[in-house]
């Protein structure tokens, strides 16, 4: 069993940075569970929602970046999840290097076998499937875990079973909660 994962909000809970990111690059006093609400649909659509020019996305991921290696965790259970597969890839909008720290002080690197930052890696963001499709040339993919339609859509399009986490409102072939879930509810149901 072969998956791939979405990093932010899937693996870890970047949520808390990626909203302290978004408020100091909107120089706005905004309400920060309506900034969550936008951001869990995507950054592009939160962006223009609060009048935020795409020209400041540079800004907002090196604030997030910045937020996210000091205060960022994993989910409970997510190192059982992942040593109960064969391989698992990342395909993350943030960059490598952060991605990797944050791994690395978790002690969750030695579970991936790659990992794919889709602008740094010169592709489209997701829900565009140009990485997905990357990841598919050298690895055989079962399923795909993200927390987001935007993780998912390219998995739908590509025929690979999804995950849904944390997130019930979107279409996928799984929901769970927690990772505590995961064997249970997904791989024993494949």
């Amino acid at each position: 069993m072969n998956v791939l994962w979405d990093f932010d909000g899937t693996i870890f809970d970047t949520y808390p940075s990626l909203v302290e990111g978004f408020v100091k690059v909107s120089q706005k006093d905004l309400d920060r569970i309506e900034v969550l609400k936008w951001l869990k649909l995507d950054s592009k659509t939160a962006f223009k929602h609060y009048g935020i020019s795409e020209d400041q996305r540079g800004e907002f991921e090196k604030f997030h970046n910045h937020y996210s290696k000091q205060s960022s965790r994993p989910f409970d259970y997510i190192g059982d999840a992942l040593a109960s597969v064969d391989q698992n890839i990342i395909v993350t909008h943030r960059d490598k290097e952060s991605t990797k720290y944050l791994l690395d002080q978790f002690h969750l690197a030695k579970y991936f076998k790659e990992i794919v930052s889709v602008e740094e890696d010169g592709f489209t963001r997701k829900p565009h499937v140009s990485s997905y499709e990357y990841v598919l040339k050298t690895h055989s993919i079962d399923l795909v875990v993200g927390d987001r339609e935007l993780d998912l859509i390219p998995a739908r399009q590509l025929k690979i079973k999804t995950v849904a986490f944390q997130n019930p409102n979107i279409e996928a072939d799984f929901h769970i909660e927690s990772y505590e879930d995961f064997i249970p509810t997904v791989l024993n149901q494949l």
